[in-house]
């Protein structure tokens, strides 16, 4: 796909920044989507580049807010640990004693603590067994929507898991929903709430939230045939997927987790670090590392942690290298598939990138 729209923005002019907005744009020729950002923070210095097969609107394509979808899930995570480094939970406080105290429940899902959930190690499936009669019908235009809260808290309620909390890995949207849901109890604060106030405030995220915005505000989604996409409503899998961002706002978020807040804000410092490190290790010859909230792989220029997340319509990545001063964040406006190249370049632009 050809770009229509071309625009590199450079808040440094060096040769450094120059070669960065040359990389990107060649990146940008792999991926077709209608709006394309590809975001690089360098210590600090910043080069965006904008593009895709669409015309741009009145907003530049940087200042639009992208549904995350699965990258939001460093957001819950990073507010686990806050909540955690100000003594208000434990990684170790079990969900159900939270939720439901004196509720009988499966003595595994009694086991579940926070950092199961966090981790993926809670032994809950992805979704919910129910969640499906319901979202077939409407899987392609709102599948999650009528799913709401209360269902999901329910759903882990009666729950069986598959395997003793803490022994495999299994990727779960389930779990972290309910992670989300148990804060909120913990704290007599809505998630959202909880999110805003311990997180995107003290990190400065005026541009990040968990609803759609006002009208042309948020990017627009697309199909892979073009065709758009409805705001997506994330029913009570908030945490889990609702979290939309600027991209200049993503790689503030990212800039965090690099250092610099040491002095600002103890608490947030103790939990940016906390998210960073190694906590988990699985697969064949445990090849496959983990933070609390990060994928964690090895690069020639050192370990980067990322998470990438897509909706029905939309992309993301989000990754950095610490101690390198790396961070990227790229967004799209179209609907993943087989063939898809996005994450790939994205990802090659934080591993491949001296």
């Amino acid at each position: 796909m050809t770009d229509v729209a071309d625009v590199s923005t450079v808040r440094a002019d060096t040769p450094g920044s120059r070669a960065t907005a040359r990389l990107l744009a060649t990146a940008a020729t792999a991926v077709g989507a209608p709006d394309l950002v590809l975001a690089v923070s360098r210590n600090g210095v910043r080069t965006v580049h904008t593009g895709g097969g669409s015309e741009p609107g009145p907003v530049p394509r940087e200042r639009l807010a992208y549904e995350l979808g699965s990258a939001s899930k460093p957001y819950a995570g990073l507010l686990l640990a806050r909540l955690v480094a100000q003594g208000r939970v434990r990684y170790e406080d079990r969900a159900a004693d939270l939720l439901a105290p004196g509720l009988p429940v499966h003595p595994a899902v009694r086991r579940i603590t926070l950092r199961h959930l966090l981790t993926h190690t809670s032994g809950l499936p992805g979704l919910p067994a129910d969640f499906y009669p319901q979202a077939v019908p409407r899987w392609s235009t709102d599948p999650y929507g009528g799913y709401p809260a209360d269902r999901v808290v329910r759903a882990f309620l009666r729950a069986r898991p598959r395997h003793r909390p803490g022994t495999r890995w299994h990727y779960s949207n389930f779990a972290v929903s309910v992670l989300g849901h148990t804060l909120a109890a913990a704290t007599g604060t809505p998630w959202e709430v909880l999110l805003h106030q311990r997180v995107l405030t003290p990190l400065g995220l005026t541009a990040t939230r968990v609803r759609p915005g006002p009208e042309g505000a948020d990017a627009v989604g697309h199909r892979r045939d073009g065709t758009p996409v409805p705001a997506l409503d994330t029913g009570g899998f908030a945490a889990a997927g609702a979290v939309r961002a600027t991209p200049l706002d993503l790689l503030s978020f990212l800039e965090a987790h690099l250092g610099g807040l040491e002095h600002r804000d103890p608490a947030l410092s103790a939990a940016l670090a906390d998210v960073t490190r190694p906590v988990l290790r699985r697969g064949l010859r445990h090849g496959h590392t983990h933070t609390l909230t990060w994928f964690h792989h090895p690069s020639p220029y050192g370990p980067v942690l990322f998470h990438a997340g897509a909706t029905l319509g939309q992309q993301a990545f989000l990754g950095f290298r610490p101690g390198s001063g790396l961070a990227v964040a790229a967004t799209a406006t179209r609907r993943v598939h087989r063939a898809d190249t996005f994450v790939a370049t994205a990802y090659g632009l934080l591993t491949q990138t001296p």
